[in-house]
């Protein structure tokens, strides 16, 4: 019942400060992210209140299973925008512009935390500006696609935003595998190339199959039915499922084997969407399902944030160099590709201010980079703080640039319409 109640704070808390945040220009997701932080450990839960917020951080992880199930839906609605229609008119610069930014982003970030390195070595290891660097190429696809799905963003920039993101989880994650397994070799002294490059490409081609195959499951079991209640059922049931499976990790012929959720997911609705002729119906009855799950995940999400780190000035000062150096190079690494592959002013201008927000896929990967001997605390400490400051500013910036571009109908517009209906 304790668990129910808190659940049940977390989400109305959540909507009704979502009405202030309305009365302020502020995204939805912004609202869902302080009430989260109010809940928290660090503000109304360390009243110790049975019921009523989180006494520790620990028992906010106890609710991790919504988490995994929220980052599970959210990957099924990107893959949604995968259609062979859309690849065809901007696959290419996706791809392009993916990789690019990513790979842009990280040799900044090296290239500044380096430069601290080699200036002051006790602030901050080689070892340690590797993996930041590694871990800055990563974006969150949640916030985004909340802020596009509330202000009903649509256009060739949130188009191919969409793309981007989902392409920059695949990116992110061949960049970290190899980024720490160069830092553990410098803290060790033994390169483990199984480590460096066959277990995170095996990790992408065991999530693609895996996608593959749950996409065709999908697609068989709902011709099964024709009543919509009874395949919204089987689409629940399928995520659910994929999500699951994905959790799952075994170890063939010394080779570390695991599953990318996100990827998994994503692939699972890019080929039930492309193969299934009733599958834009139900992609759209399926949203509306997912609203108060998603509103969960961004006030355990802000829950999650730890307050604590903010009194380590080493943290501060390195987070706040993180940050900057990797805003410069999502916007620089954005435009620049944007720019190589021919796409209109508005996208080269706004796209890399949209790939600024920064959540669950970094903090897994700063929990794998806590067990990097030395400044492994440190690097999680970094990436929290900057998790911290693009989750709360991340999503306004989103909103801003789509509607700099265009792509948002400004509030007062879309209210006299509705009146002249």
């Amino acid at each position: 019942m304790s668990a129910l109640f808190t659940l049940s704070v977390c989400l109305l808390s959540g909507l009704l400060l979502s009405r202030l945040a309305k009365k302020l220009g502020l995204p939805a997701v912004t609202a869902y992210l302080i009430a989260g932080l109010l809940l928290g450990p660090f503000c109304i839960g360390s009243l110790g209140v049975e019921g009523l917020g989180f006494t520790s951080l620990e028992q906010v992880s106890a609710y991790n299973v919504i988490s995994q199930m929220a980052l599970g839906f959210i990957a099924f609605a990107i893959g949604n925008e995968f259609r062979l229609q859309q690849l065809r008119q901007m696959g290419r610069a996706a791809v392009i512009i993916g990789i690019l930014q990513a790979v842009i982003t990280t040799a900044l970030v090296d290239a500044v935390l380096l430069g601290i390195h080699f200036w002051k070595p006790q602030l901050i290891s080689a070892a340690a500006a590797l993996t930041l660097g590694a871990i800055a190429a990563a974006t969150a696809p949640a916030a985004t696609l909340m802020v596009v799905r509330q202000y009903k963003a649509d256009g060739p920039l949130t188009r191919l935003l969409l793309l981007v993101v989902a392409i920059d989880d695949a990116v992110g994650l061949v960049l970290f595998a190899v980024s720490f397994g160069v830092a553990s070799a410098l803290t060790s002294g033994t390169v483990s190339v199984v480590s460096v490059l066959v277990e995170p490409l095996v990790e992408i081609v065991l999530s693609l199959g895996l996608g593959v195959l749950m996409g065709l499951l999908l697609n068989r079991l709902e011709r099964y039915f024709h009543s919509r209640s009874k395949r919204l059922s089987i689409s629940v049931g399928c995520v659910a499922l994929t999500v699951a499976i994905s959790s799952t990790e075994f170890t063939i012929g010394g080779v570390h084997c695991g599953f990318s959720l996100l990827l998994v997911c994503m692939m699972m609705s890019t080929v039930f969407c492309n193969i299934c002729d009733f599958s834009e119906e139900l992609m759209g009855r399926v949203d509306g399902w997912t609203t108060p799950l998603f509103v969960l995940f961004f006030v355990l999400s802000g829950a999650e944030l730890d307050l604590a780190i903010l009194k380590n000035p080493a943290v501060l000062l390195l987070g706040v160099t993180y940050i900057l150096s990797r805003s410069a190079g999502k916007y620089l690494g954005a435009f620049g590709s944007a720019a190589l592959c021919g796409c209109s002013p508005e996208t080269r201008n706004y796209l890399g201010i949209t790939l600024l927000p920064q959540a669950g896929v970094a903090l897994g990967m700063a929990l794998t980079a806590q067990s990097l001997p030395g400044d492994g605390m440190m690097v999680r400490s970094i990436v929290l703080f900057s998790v911290l400051v693009y989750e709360l500013v991340g999503p306004t910036l989103t909103k801003w640039a789509l509607l700099a571009a265009g792509e948002i109908r400004p509030e007062g517009k879309t209210s006299a319409r509705k009146k002249n209906a």
